[in-house]
């Protein structure tokens, strides 16, 4: 039953650990410093525990379009709307969501996985429900709780958390191909477990947040594997490269690719190739620290936002004065 299961998205860990969580095994390693200078500094921060508007339980996902910022707000079955600093504009979904995961927007249409409900809906930006598509199980077109979202000119590339695997679907609702295997968790390159967000690069390459195979996997169109980070292990760790659950993709407008590293309650960014570029964040309530970090996302600015899930808040960063690449 999902509901005993339920991933890092529920309040009770010791459940979440028995949905594929390794704790973290010693590496060796010190524990991460922060950047020489790190590619972001804090501008603000909203949100509190509650279920009024503004108010957040459990957030998860977060999209941006034009000046405004769109939080799944998972815990009361809703997406809220808010202007980049932070002001309450407003809600919908409550009447079609259930558990609302990752987001993205493409052409004005915003896209949100509904996690207990195995379906991923459309709205417009202004909140009007425009559709729906999948239903529950294995098959081609069927999720077990669909988790990530991507929207592209090829359609909508779906991370697919308990079949371990991520579905490229259509705009007419077809699948066109299937990354991983359907039910079967693995480590081996192209293979996925508990898959949680998808992203893509400027070149089309699609981005995996091989979330408890603590790694990212990089993929061409047609599915080959170009890389991945860490390269060869899948277990949990806490040097520069290694995550503890990596939850969600992110790609600046930089081109570096920015990870959620959820356990480890930090951001890291790597280039385009895989090499490690930096990190920020630690854990704690305080400004530019997170709880537990599950999504990213950036404005036309280059501000970046992040979906701060133990704080129930969201936290807004600008890049460092030297530019806009760390």
């Amino acid at each position: 039953m999902r509901l005993s299961q339920f991933l890092i998205f529920v309040t009770v860990w010791a459940v979440f650990l028995t949905a594929g969580c390794r704790s973290p095994e010693p590496d060796g390693a010190a524990e991460p410093e922060a950047s020489p200078e790190a590619p972001y500094r804090f501008v603000a921060a909203w949100g509190m525990s509650g279920s009024e508007p503004g108010q957040f339980r459990e957030p998860i996902g977060l999209a941006v379009a034009g000046d405004e910022v769109f939080v799944s707000d998972a815990g009361n079955n809703r997406v809220q709307v808010f202007d980049r600093d932070g002001r309450f504009l407003r809600e919908f979904g409550s009447d079609s969501l259930q558990r609302p995961m990752h987001l993205d927007v493409r052409a004005d249409t915003l896209y949100v996985p509904s996690y207990l409900t195995d379906r991923v809906h459309a709205f417009s930006t202004a909140g009007e429900h425009l559709g729906a598509f999948g239903a529950s199980g294995s098959g081609v077109g069927q999720f077990d709780a669909p988790a990530g979202i991507a929207a592209s000119d090829a359609g909508v590339y779906v991370a697919d958390f308990y079949n371990h695997r991520v579905q490229l679907v259509s705009p007419k609702g077809a699948v066109i191909r299937e990354y991983g295997t359907a039910g079967q968790e693995g480590t081996a390159p192209g293979r996925f477990t508990y898959p949680t967000d998808v992203t893509l690069t400027a070149d089309g390459h699609l981005v995996v947040a091989d979330a408890y195979n603590n790694r990212i996997q990089v993929l061409r169109p047609d599915g080959e594997v170009v890389w991945a980070v860490p390269g060869t292990t899948t277990e949990a760790g806490t040097s520069p490269g290694r995550f503890n659950v990596a939850t969600a993709v992110a790609v600046g407008p930089d081109g570096l690719i920015y990870v959620a590293d959820f356990f480890n309650h930090r951001i890291q960014v790597f280039t385009a190739e895989g090499q490690f570029v930096g990190s920020f964040g630690a854990q704690g309530t305080g400004d530019g620290q997170f709880e537990r970090p599950t999504d990213l996302a950036f404005d036309a600015d280059a501000d970046l936002y992040v979906v701060d899930f133990g704080n129930d808040r969201v936290q807004r960063f600008a890049p460092t004065p030297n530019g806009d690449t760390p």
